[in-house]
């Protein structure tokens, strides 16, 4: 720390905080349960000794000089963290998911940075939180959509974007979420919320928005707005300043907390300012909306104390566990937006300006629009969160898929990116693939030609009355054929592809019902659709938020990780026949992970679990089988999931025990009489809502 002396009681070789007494310290007995040390000039680094406090409920070190990452271990049973107005970098950490205690949540002002990840689930408890004046990027996680008891929420000031629909059916008194880049229509649910502030987004102001009567004269544009005007107010206990009674319904309120800037004017040393260069962008706004302070701000503070004494007893607070020479690296400098300086201009001769894939037949618009017939509503199979998919019927027969995919304005670097996933897109070829055999770039349209897989999705077999229940075997073996799908994208392609949203509605079943999985590779384009394309993947995506996994949106290098968590939520999807996600059921059974979870050890509901009509035609050994490899699947850590080699190693014994052949129906042969009745008898493919190359 660097001055200790503000501490008083507090001493660096241990001691007992309760019984001396020590500054912003409350006991009850021998176990701490408040810690306040809002405001008192300290500098550091917030340590995992944290979550040594275990009867800690308020934890509350706003308005001082704190430096790095949020811990990634913070005190389990607490229900009040206020980490406000420091100087935090980086993003929240997953642990957050598991405080289920959590009540206030404040973590404004800070140069937190970067997409949040899916970070809310267990948080059920949490009435009010405070991610205000950072520097987020990304749309918001569907993990939003779990905070069932948030009353007040304030995003305002990051650089948001995408829907707000996540947070369209939460019970919201207060709203703040202006300045960002929130884009689409204000959903209807917001008209309910007493205070709401929403100005300098890009929501739609045409066609149906907004969808009540919305004052659009109180909705600035990002080219007027002016900073939040600077309030006085106290970041510690009340979160933030937003009052209540001041304005008219709807109105764009006060600015967000104001936070407290201590007197001390501490020296500028060269380290001190080697940070606040590095981090100096990323104040900028924050630093504009804070009180000003009677001294100046002329450099960031860096502490010199040493790190307390490791004889400390378990609940004495070692939370600031300090360096000597703190150093900021790359990963604390928030990032740089990007400013597009290319022209549509750009995209009218791809061939003289790129290097096109060799591996993928190139089309023209004119050869699309006659296989599509003009892209009519009739060739139209389905829309999903990329785009439309048509139906494309070309000379001597051949037909395909085409998916249009609508893009914002993309700069040059954006199109060699596009076109590098098209390339690495294309070379996939396996059984279990649905292959990508051309694109087309002209005109600024960026299509893609798919094989056309003629009968229906997965999604369709499990979860519509209009079919039989497929056989044990033959779930087993659309399970093989997925994982091997999945297993030569992780391990037989270098680099590895990752699918990045693996559902029942991205897996079709051909006539055979050998699986398929459709749109590999094309994950990595979602930032770059269009908002109204980003709406409606927003929209699709509140009832598929069982297959994320939770650490979606954290950085890491082993993605696959994410699939194989997906692909665990579709074994339970094939054994159950339950949806990952359904709010018709009770509260406790919405999720299908959470529900399952603790019984997939149990072997009586393990055997109630499954889908009624094929519970005799296996044997329990094989259903606890089963479940295992779905219980690792499913696990909440990635490091404890295997690998897609390994679950078809799983699935394939499963198989052969099952006295199958191990590549019969999986490979394309012929397929269980008593699932005929799947069989396309029809010529013309018929589209379903749910169906084919609709999603991603």
């Amino acid at each position: 720390m660097n001055n200790p002396t503000q501490l008083k009681g507090w001493r660096l070789d241990g001691g007992d905080p309760c019984e001396e007494s020590w500054t912003g310290v409350s006991c009850s007995g021998s176990s701490v349960i408040y810690l306040k040390l809002q405001g008192l000039n300290l500098s550091g680094y917030l340590s995992d000794n944290l979550s040594d406090l275990h009867h800690l409920k308020h934890l509350d070190v706003s308005s001082n000089n704190i430096l790095g990452e949020i811990p990634n271990a913070l005190p389990l049973n607490a229900t009040h963290i206020n980490l406000a107005c420091n100087y935090l970098s980086q993003n929240i950490p997953h642990h957050l998911s598991i405080m289920k205690y959590l009540r206030h949540l404040n973590l404004s002002h800070n140069a937190l940075s970067g997409p949040i990840g899916n970070v809310f689930t267990g948080l059920e408890n949490l009435k009010e939180m405070d991610l205000s004046y950072n520097n987020f990027t990304g749309d918001l996680p569907s993990s939003f959509a779990s905070l069932i008891n948030v009353t007040r929420l304030f995003l305002q000031n990051n650089n948001f974007t995408g829907s707000v629909i996540y947070l369209a059916n939460l019970p919201l008194t207060d709203l703040d979420i202006k300045e960002n880049h929130f884009s689409g229509v204000i959903p209807r649910q917001f008209e309910s919320i007493p205070n709401l502030w929403i100005g300098g987004n890009k929501f739609h102001a045409g066609g149906n928005y907004p969808p009540w009567d919305f004052p659009l004269g109180t909705m600035p544009t990002e080219q007027n707005i002016t900073g939040p005007p600077r309030t006085k107010s106290n970041a510690i206990e009340h979160y933030p300043s937003h009052k209540v009674g001041g304005h008219k319904k709807k109105s764009l309120g006060p600015g967000g907390i104001a936070c407290m800037v201590g007197g001390v004017t501490l020296v500028a040393t060269c380290a001190a300012l080697f940070i606040a260069v590095r981090i100096y962008r990323s104040r900028i706004r924050k630093l504009n909306s804070l009180e000003s302070s009677k001294s100046t701000l002329h450099s960031l503070p860096i502490s010199t104390a040493r790190e307390y004494s490791s004889t400390a007893p378990e609940e004495s607070p070692q939370f600031l566990a300090v360096n000597s020479f703190p150093i900021l690296g790359s990963r604390g400098i928030p990032p740089i937006r990007r400013i597009r300086a290319e022209k549509p201009s750009r995209r009218k001769s791809f061939s003289k300006k790129f290097k096109l894939p060799s591996s993928a037949k190139l089309y023209t618009v004119a050869e699309l629009q006659l296989a599509t017939n003009s892209f009519s509503e009739e060739n139209l199979l389905g829309e999903g969160s990329l785009g439309s998919v048509y139906k494309a019927e070309f000379p001597h027969g051949q037909m395909l898929a085409v998916k249009n995919i609508n893009m914002v304005s993309l700069s040059f670097h954006e199109e060699e990116q596009f076109l590098d996933v098209i390339s690495t897109a294309s070379k996939l070829r396996h059984p279990n693939i649905v292959p990508l055999l051309g694109y087309c770039v002209e005109h600024g349209q960026h299509l893609l030609v798919y094989e056309y897989i003629r009968n229906l999705s997965l999604c369709d077999v499990l979860h519509s009355e209009t079919y039989k229940p497929l056989s044990w075997d033959i779930r087993l073996r659309i399970a093989l054929g997925i994982a091997r799908g999945l297993d030569y994208m992780h391990s037989k392609v270098s680099p590895p592809v990752i699918h990045g949203n693996i559902k029942a509605t991205n897996i079709l079943l051909d006539d055979e019902l050998m699986p398929r999985i459709c749109d590999c590779g094309l994950a990595i384009l979602r930032p770059l659709t269009s908002n109204s394309v980003k709406l409606k993947a927003s929209e699709i995506a509140i009832d598929e938020t069982g297959y994320i996994s939770p650490e979606h949106g954290q950085p890491g290098r082993d993605n696959t990780k994410s699939d194989i968590y997906a692909f665990g939520v579709l074994l339970l999807e094939l054994f159950t026949g339950r949806r990952p996600f359904d709010s018709s059921k009770p509260r406790e059974e919405q999720s299908l992970v959470k529900w399952a979870s603790s019984r997939l050890h149990d072997g009586e509901s393990l055997r109630q679990m499954v889908v009624p009509g094929i519970k005799r035609t296996f044997s329990s050994k094989a259903l606890s089988q089963f479940a295992d490899c779905v219980s690792l699947c499913i696990q909440p850590g990635k490091e404890f999931r295997p690998p897609m080699s390994e679950i078809v190693e799983s699935l394939t014994c499963l198989l052969q025990k099952s006295g199958m052949e191990k590549n019969d129906a999986v490979d394309g042969t012929e397929v269980d009489p008593m699932e005929r009745s799947f069989r396309s008898t029809r010529t013309r493919f018929i589209g379903s809502p749910t169906m084919s190359y609709v999603s991603v």
